[in-house]
């Protein structure tokens, strides 16, 4: 019923009408593009009757064509800042951003990616010039650092109007103070900074030689040569070692390993901390030696370059054979940059370098970062200029525009230039490497490293937290933890039982065998065709064993000895081949993690090639399995399966494991098999149910017809690449695998034919270790307002188990799969769907994403924020980079992202704030992170903590130097109103410069060192952290709480000073400015919430520097009134006037309306 309910019930005639404009843009959207595509659409509409439940959330995109509709959400969020507000604010700065780029883009046009034929070890023969392989990861060079530095500081308007003031200073006509009270802080910042930058830069430019200099083995007609990295040409022929990182993208040519092929870590490319394997071309594998390479006349076709890391189409071809050889490549073959050779060695020919290369185009460019609290300030420091300007054209208007009054404005503007004080930017920047000192320095979360000091304050302010799965909430480490067989189960504490029937199956098989060696084949061959009776748990346990065993991709690799010289480098190494010594490698942990827990109930996998499997029994026994059919594991079957034949025996059997949803349907009827499942998946284990089918002969002969036990056709199958066309007839499964259209169907067609009726033998369930105190740790973050998405290159299922293992989905929660949608109606009946769900996770793939971003970008975007959590899943780095871009644009919320490999850096530098993990996967994104940690629950203590206090304490000390600038603008404004509106400054020299730093800095600035709540509390009440993402700390309206106290302050302070002295002007500038400053010490008395030893003596410092300099300011003041009870009495009597009110206020809001956090002191 409810999917006939539509989603905005016809209220009215409008509405009506508005749903016929609907399906008239349905209907009238496709003939642009192509009839086929027109017609798709007219097909999709009218069965899906999506003009019934249409999906907009206004009207206004049926009223407009289809190639408007893609840019509909960002052109209604520009509508609403045109104006002149959005000129004023940032419409300049993106006008002259705009003209710039349009300029740049001219002089350097982008180069059009072509696909290329690659000459095996000639480069020269490349028809086109490809880019230099060389990594660059700095922002400048000589020549841009100081603008491109300047640029960045004064496209401030904070910095631009100091840099302004300060150059007028040069104008005698407009000159009022000494020019080292301008130049100092502002040359103080731009120092500081650009010291900073260049260190930075320094950096990167050695992490890039580093790499750029490595050298290689390249091998020519002449041998092999030392190469650097950043030499290496498209079409040089590589020869990479194992443990070194491959240079650049290749393809797979020969190997050292016997079974021509070989494992490569993608860690730092993909995040899976699991090994690949990759197959050579069969072709260049097969030459006798490593020289004949330039023997042969052959070439590579290679598609253009992409972003695409788990794809590639590509042709092999060698001319001088006859007839030609052509092998078809795939992703399989090819041997990516940044990727690491984890077994032998590999020799590849290149084909991509440098800026086209797969890592570097899936890397986006470092931005610079700017917090919300700095632009923030930058907006009231542009409410202050306009009241600047203001006061100005007040004061000249009441002079009444006499003699040069724009000469006088221009004067105004420079006496009450204060009201922007210039050392908010020094405080702020000193503030910040204070913070980001404190969070280096906390023992509770220890390593942490703040590689951007600029931004601590983002910490407390964040919304959304894009995490990373592989090592960053998980260990990735698999433990085997239960094996049901339908009536029985079994945990970690009875693996014994398991152990003991394993050993007593194989014990009995063998003296059965023993006994009659001649007799053991026919009495199979009966019990198979004998009627089915019930198995012992013994017999099921062996069954249920041996099928995990068999049923997997996974290696035994072992370590070979020293001393393999070069000539045996492509002959078997000698091994040694003891248990201590193997090792499992496999591009899945869970399928080590199953082999590791065969062998420690006794059935150990001990040799596998492309072929054959060796199995040894607890008795010592080997067991020989010819490999005859691999079927891989893929997204879309969700399941894997191998056909083998026991050569001992002859028997075919067809094993098969994969997800519950998938091997349901295959198996013959049961009743336990959801149930268990399920309650396995609340445990947060992960699931994979086996089967088998035992083959006749006949029937494997039906599924491969011609050559069905030969090496060459199971080396094809196995490896999944296209390989060369042999003469005679092929299987239809070969053939389907050779396809290049609709493969994934066709393959999935011939394997079905055996799917039917499989045997059920049990379901295991595996436990992905969680980092430690996730659990506690993302209950925090959801406690404390912050949604987060978990956005993972890994398998749906994979990730969903995480997801609520983790309690990332809690056990309340319901979870919706978004099916894989490919065109625009099924993701619009898809996103309907969806809306109908209420307070429920979101788990989607980055296929399905792409085609939603692509239509319904601003209504996904919609609907996902509103969910608790979304779990992205299989999304390439630059779609993790996206997703962060979104949510900042049509939120505008400030977002962290969290990552510990290479494939999370994108996402690390778009987001708001990156914190990186220093891990397994390396320190790449810790290296390009803004902060780096050690552990993934440091994260809490992070934001709870020193992100309050950072936020906190930078809006108290901005507001306060603020209030320092306002107060003395006033007095400046009350004398000139007195004095007959006279553009000539109350302070001048010294008294202007001490009063910023040595009489008030040491107080103000102690300010970092408060506290409104605890570490405890703050980490006991997480939700004391929703407060701080509402900006209330600085915000218009505590900035004209200050403006108003700084008005009343410093009215009462000049006007105070001017009714109480008697005789002498300089009375007045002696009264007025020790009760300024004694009014300053008292304010930051009021305004501190905890108190610090270190803020006492700061206190008193400055007090007692006053006091001295007194002596010396013979100019300023008249040293001997300043020594009579007349003077004490008048400043004390000013400055009560000016506190107390305040002091009394304070004191009634504190009592009568506390903030949350003294609730939960009190």
């Amino acid at each position: 019923m409810a999917d006939q309910i539509p989603l905005y019930p016809v209220r009215s005639a409008a509405a009506a009408a508005a749903n016929r404009k609907r399906a008239a843009y349905y209907s009238a959207a496709g003939p642009r593009p192509g009839a086929d595509r027109h017609s798709r659409y007219q097909l999709e509409d009218e069965s899906a009757h999506l003009d019934e439940m249409p999906l907009m959330m206004s009207e206004e995109g049926f009223e407009n064509e289809e190639s408007d509709y893609h840019t509909l959400p960002r052109a209604r969020i520009m509508q609403r800042k045109r104006g002149l507000e959005w000129f004023v604010c940032d419409g300049w700065k993106f006008l002259c951003t705009s003209c710039c780029g349009w300029l740049i883009n001219i002089c350097r046009r982008k180069k059009e990616l072509k696909a290329r034929t690659v000459w095996l070890g000639c480069p020269e023969k490349c028809e086109e010039k490809h880019p230099r392989n060389s990594i660059k990861n700095q922002k400048y060079n000589v020549f841009t650092f100081i603008p491109g530095v300047l640029y960045e500081q004064f496209k401030f308007f904070l910095n631009l109007y100091f840099l302004v003031i300060s150059c007028s200073q040069f104008v005698p006509a407009l000159k009022i103070g000494y020019l080292y009270t301008y130049w100092a802080p502002l040359g103080f910042v731009l120092a500081v900074t650009m010291t900073r930058e260049a260190i930075d830069e320094f950096r990167r430019f050695q992490r890039d030689k580093e790499v750029n200099s490595q050298l290689y083995s390249k091998l020519t007609v002449r041998g092999k040569v030392q190469v650097k990295s950043s030499d290496i040409q498209v079409g040089d022929l590589i020869i990479v070692e194992k443990n070194q990182r491959i240079p650049s993208d290749m393809v797979f040519l020969r190997t050292s390993e016997k079974a021509g092929s070989c494992f490569i870590r993608t860690d730092q490319l993909d995040g899976e901390t699991d090994w690949k394997l990759k197959v050579a071309v069969s072709c260049t594998q097969q030459l006798p030696a490593l020289g004949d390479l330039f023997s042969i006349s052959a070439y590579v076709y290679a598609q253009k370059p992409q972003m695409d890391i788990h794809s590639f189409e590509g042709t092999f071809t060698r001319e001088d054979s006859d007839p030609p050889i052509h092998e078809s490549l795939s992703i399989e073959n090819t041997l990516w940059a940044s990727t690491i050779v984890a077994s032998g060695t590999v020799i590849g020919v290149v084909i991509y370098t440098g800026k086209e290369t797969r890592s570097v185009m899936n890397t986006s460019n470092p931005k610079n970062k700017v917090g919300l609290l700095d632009l923030e300030l930058n907006r009231l420091t542009k409410a202050l200029f306009l009241a600047l300007v203001a006061l100005s054209i007040v004061m000249v208007t009441l002079q009444g525009f006499v003699g040069p009054w724009y000469r006088n404005l221009f004067r105004f503007l420079l006496l009450f230039s204060y009201i922007i004080p210039i050392s908010l930017r020094v405080n702020l920047d000193m503030g910040k490497a204070v913070y980001g000192w404190m969070m280096m320095k906390d023992e509770n979360i220890p390593g942490t490293v703040v590689r951007t000091s600029t931004i601590p304050e983002e910490l407390g302010r964040l919304v959304y937290l894009l995490t990373d799965k592989t090592g960053t909430l998980t260990q990735n480490e698999m433990i085997f933890k239960r094996l049901h067989l339908g009536t029985v189960s079994y945990g970690a504490d009875t693996m014994d039982e398991i152990q003991s029937h394993v050993r007593d199956s194989y014990s009995q098989m063998q003296s059965q065998a023993g006994g009659n060696n001649t007799g053991s084949t026919p009495l199979r061959k009966a019990q198979s065709s004998a009627p089915k009776v019930r198995k012992s748990v013994s017999s099921r346990i062996h069954e249920a064993v041996k099928a995990i065993v068999l049923c997997h991709n996974v290696t035994p690799v072992y370590e070979s000895r020293a001393g393999v010289t070069e000539e045996t480098e492509f002959a078997e190494a000698d091994q040694d081949f003891s248990d201590e010594n193997r090792t499992y490698q496999a591009s899945s942990p869970d399928e080590v993690a199953l082999v590791q827990w065969t062998e420690s109930v006794g059935l150990t996998l001990v040799s596998r090639d492309l072929t054959s499997m060796q199995l040894k029994t607890p008795s010592g026994q080997v067991l020989s399995f010819c490999i005859l059919q691999l079927f891989p594991f893929t997204s879309e079957s969700k399941r894997m399966g191998v056909i083998v034949r026991d050569e001992s025996t002859a028997e075919i059997t067809f094993y098969m494991k994969g997800a519950d949803v998938a091997m349901s349907p295959i198996v013959q009827y049961n009743d336990w098999l959801e149930e268990e499942c399920g309650n396995m998946a609340r445990e947060g284990l992960r699931t994979l149910v086996v089967a088998k089918k035992a083959l006749t002969e006949e029937q494997y002969q039906d599924f491969e017809p011609m050559q069905s036990s030969s090496v060459e056709s199971t080396h094809s199958t196995y490896t999944c690449a296209h390989r060369r066309l042999p003469l005679c007839p092929q299987s239809r499964y070969t053939q389907a695998k050779l396809s290049m259209h609709d493969r994934s169907l066709k393959v999935a067609a011939v394997v079905e034919s055996l799917e039917r009726e499989m045997e059920l033998l049990c379901l295991t369930g595996v436990e992905d270790q969680l980092q430690a105190d996730v659990r506690p740790t993302l209950e925090m973050l959801r406690n404390a307002g912050i949604k987060i998405w978990m956005l993972t290159g890994d398998k749906l299922e994979t990730a969903t188990c995480i997801a609520k293992s983790s309690h990332l989905v809690s056990r309340t929660q319901d979870i919706h799969i978004f099916r894989q949608v490919t065109s625009r109606g099924e993701a619009h009946l898809e996103l309907n769907a969806f809306r109908r769900k209420h307070d429920c996770a979101l788990v989607i793939s980055g296929d399905s994403l792409e085609v939603c971003l692509k239509y319904y970008e601003h209504e996904f975007v919609e609907l996902a924020c509103q969910c608790p959590a979304v779990v992205c899943c299989r999304c390439s780095p630059t779609q993790k980079a996206r997703i962060v871009t979104l949510l900042q644009q049509h939120t505008g919320r400030r977002t962290c992202a969290i990552g510990d490999g290479g494939n999370d850096v994108s996402m690390i530098q778009a987001a708001d704030c990156g914190i990186g993990i220093e891990g397994k996967e390396g320190k790449q994104a810790s290296l390009a992170a803004d902060f780096s940690i050690t552990q993934f629950r440091h994260i809490g203590r992070l934001l709870m903590v020193h992100g309050r206090n950072s936020y906190k304490r930078s809006a108290a000390l901005g507001q306060f130097v603020m209030h320092r600038g306002l107060i003395i603008s006033t007095m400046q404004a009350v004398f000139s109103s007195v004095f007959y509106f006279a553009s000539v400054p109350l302070y001048q020299g010294f008294l202007m410069v001490g009063y910023a730093t040595i009489y008030t800095m040491f107080p103000v600035f102690s300010l970092v060192l408060d506290q409104d709540v605890k570490p405890e509390m703050a980490m006991l009440y997480p939700e004391l952290y929703k407060d701080l993402t509402k900006g209330r700390s600085l915000s218009f309206k505590t900035f004209l709480i200050w403006v108003l106290i700084s008005i009343y302050q410093g009215g009462i302070l000049m006007y105070g000073a001017l009714v109480l002295f008697e005789s002498e002007f300089v009375h007045v500038v002696a009264i007025s400015f020790t009760a300024l400053i004694l009014t300053e010490l008292l304010m930051v008395a009021l305004t501190v919430r905890t108190w610090h030893w270190l803020m006492v003596v700061a206190e008193f410092l400055s007090l007692g520097c006053y006091v001295s300099s007194l002596a010396f300011l013979n100019e300023y003041f008249d040293v001997a009134f300043i020594t009579t009870v007349t003077f004490l009495w008048k400043v004390s009597a000013i400055t009560v006037v000016s506190c107390l009110p305040l002091y009394v206020l304070k004191y009634l809001r504190r009592k009568l309306s506390p903030p949350s956090y003294c609730k939960l002191a009190s």
